[in-house]
C-alpha cells in the first residue's frame, strides 16, 4: 500500500469483495433486484423459505422483551438454552449411549459464522484440511488466518458424484499431518451427505488420529432418501456426528448448526456449537473477545423453537415440503439439459453442471448473467472452489457447474425453472 492509497476513500482499510451469494446478489442489484421482490426468483438464496409450511407448527411472530433482555448476556449463551440444546442433541443421536452432554458441552454465537469464526480463531498452529467444492465463506473466514493454518483442499470430483470416500480421506490426513478438518454435512452445494457408515468412519478417524472435526451441519435437517427413477422421499430424522462420538470430552468432534436453516429463523442470527467441554470452553473465550456474545431475547426464543415436540414437527414438516421441491428442481434440470451428479440426497441445493446446454449456456459465468437477465439468480460453480488466500493452483473443474437452490417458496421456485427453460430454449 503506498501512502496515496492511504489517502484514497478507503483511508488504511482493504478492499474487500463480496463471496459467494454475495457477489451474486451484488450483481443483480445492478439489474434491480430488491430481496424478496415477488417479480424475481432467486435461485440462488442460501436460506430456506421463512413462511407457513404444511404440517409446520407456527412460526413465532412475537416475543415480550424481559428487562435483562436489555443487558449482555454471557459469552456462552443462556444456561437455560444451553441445556436445551444438549438435552435435544441426546435425545436424537445418543438415547442408550454413556456419555452425554450437558450444558458444558454447549456454546451459544451470535449466527453460523460467528460460532464458525470462533472455532476458527481458536485453532493453534495446524494443518487445517477443507472439502472442495464447498461452503463459498469458508475462505473469506480462513484467510485471516494463514499465518497460523496452513490450508490442504480435500477435492470431491463430478465423476464421483461429489462423494466423500471416508477410506481415501484417513489417508490423505495422515499423508498431509492434518490437525483439524473442515466439512458441510450435507454439503453446500453439492447435496452430497455423509450418513450410518461412511459418517461413522469420519468420526472414527477424527478420533483415533486426534484430528479436530468441525462439521457445519446446519442442513442437517434437510436430507432424504434415493427413491425410483432419480426421485427421492425424506429420511425419517436428521442426522448428526453426534451419534457415533464415543466420549463427549474427549473425541474432538465440534459441531456447529443453529436455528438458520433447520428451523428456518436465519432473521435470529443464533448458532451454536457443541463438543468437548475444554473445547468449547476455548471457542467461548474468543467470542468473549470477538463477538461478545447472541442476544438474550433470542435465546429465550429458541426455547420455544427447541421444544421436542415442536421441534419434531418442524423437521418433519421440512422434509416433506423440501423433498417435494428437490424432486421438481431436479427433474425439471435434467429435462432441460442439466446433468445432476450424485444423488443429492441433502440440502435444498443441486449442484448442476451445464456443459452440455447449447452456447452461451454452456459455461457456469455465462448461465449466471444470462439468468439475471431473465430475473433469475443462481450461483457461479467457480465461487464454491474454496480458496484461502488464493494460494492453490485454479484447476477450473468448476467453471461449468451451477449451484441451484429450492430454498425459495414452491411458486417462486416453479417461476424461476420456467424463465430459465424459456432462456435456454430460447423463446
Amino acid at each position: 500500500m503506498t501512502e496515496s492509497d492511504l489517502h484514497g476513500p478507503l483511508g488504511a482499510l482493504r478492499p474487500v469483495p463480496p463471496t459467494g451469494v454475495g457477489y451474486v446478489v451484488a450483481e443483480a442489484q445492478k439489474l434491480g433486484y430488491e430481496n424478496g421482490h415477488p417479480d424475481w426468483s432467486n435461485l440462488g438464496q442460501g436460506q430456506p423459505e421463512i413462511g407457513l409450511l404444511a404440517g409446520a407448527p407456527p412460526r413465532v411472530d412475537s416475543i415480550a422483551l424481559e428487562p435483562a433482555d436489555h443487558a449482555y448476556g454471557p459469552a456462552e449463551g443462556l444456561r437455560e438454552l444451553r441445556e436445551r440444546i444438549a438435552a435435544h442433541y441426546n435425545r436424537l443421536f445418543r438415547t442408550g449411549k454413556r456419555s452425554q452432554y450437558s450444558a458444558r458441552n454447549v456454546a451459544i454465537a451470535p449466527g453460523g459464522r460467528a460460532a464458525l469464526a470462533r472455532a476458527l480463531f481458536a485453532l493453534g498452529n495446524t494443518v487445517l484440511g477443507h472439502q472442495v467444492p464447498d461452503y463459498p465463506n469458508y475462505a473469506e473466514l480462513l484467510t485471516p488466518h494463514l499465518g497460523r493454518l496452513t490450508t490442504v483442499p480435500v477435492r470431491t470430483a463430478a465423476a464421483d458424484g461429489f462423494r466423500l470416500r471416508p477410506v481415501a480421506l484417513r489417508q490423505q490426513i495422515v499423508d498431509q499431518g492434518m490437525g483439524a478438518l473442515l466439512l458441510s454435512n450435507p454439503c453446500n452445494p453439492t447435496g452430497n451427505v455423509l450418513r450410518g457408515d461412511d459418517l461413522f468412519q469420519v468420526v472414527a478417524a477424527a478420533r483415533e488420529l486426534r484430528v479436530s472435526l468441525l462439521l457445519d451441519e446446519f442442513y442437517s435437517h434437510y436430507v432424504y432418501e434415493a427413491a425410483a427413477g432419480g426421485r427421492a422421499t425424506p429420511s425419517h430424522g436428521p442426522i448428526s456426528g453426534a451419534e457415533f462420538v464415543d466420549d463427549v470430552d474427549r473425541d474432538p468432534v465440534l459441531l456447529f448448526d443453529g436455528l438458520t436453516k433447520n428451523f428456518r429463523y436465519p432473521g435470529w442470527r443464533l448458532g451454536w456449537v457443541v463438543g468437548p467441554t475444554a473445547m468449547v470452553q476455548a471457542i467461548t473465550q474468543v467470542g468473549a473477545v470477538v463477538d461478545g456474545g447472541a442476544s438474550r431475547w433470542a435465546q429465550r426464543a429458541a426455547l420455544l423453537v427447541l421444544d421436542p415436540g415442536r421441534a419434531d414437527q418442524e423437521s418433519t414438516a421440512v422434509r416433506q415440503a423440501f423433498c417435494q421441491k428437490r424432486n421438481l428442481l431436479v427433474e425439471r434440470l435434467q429435462a432441460l439439459g442439466v446433468v445432476v451428479p450424485g444423488p443429492t440426497l441433502g440440502g435444498f441445493y443441486a449442484f448442476g453442471d451445464v456443459s452440455r446446454l447449447p452456447p452461451p449456456f454452456d459455461s457456469a459465468m455465462a448461465f449466471f448473467r444470462a439468468g439475471l437477465e431473465r430475473r433469475v439468480l443462481t450461483v457461479p460453480g467457480p465461487l464454491f472452489d474454496g480458496n484461502p488466500g488464493g494460494r492453490q493452483q485454479d484447476r477450473g473443474a468448476h467453471r461449468s457447474m451451477v449451484r441451484f437452490s429450492y430454498g425459495p417458496s414452491l411458486a417462486n421456485l416453479q417461476q424461476g425453472l420456467d424463465r430459465l427453460e424459456a432462456m435456454v430454449r430460447g423463446s
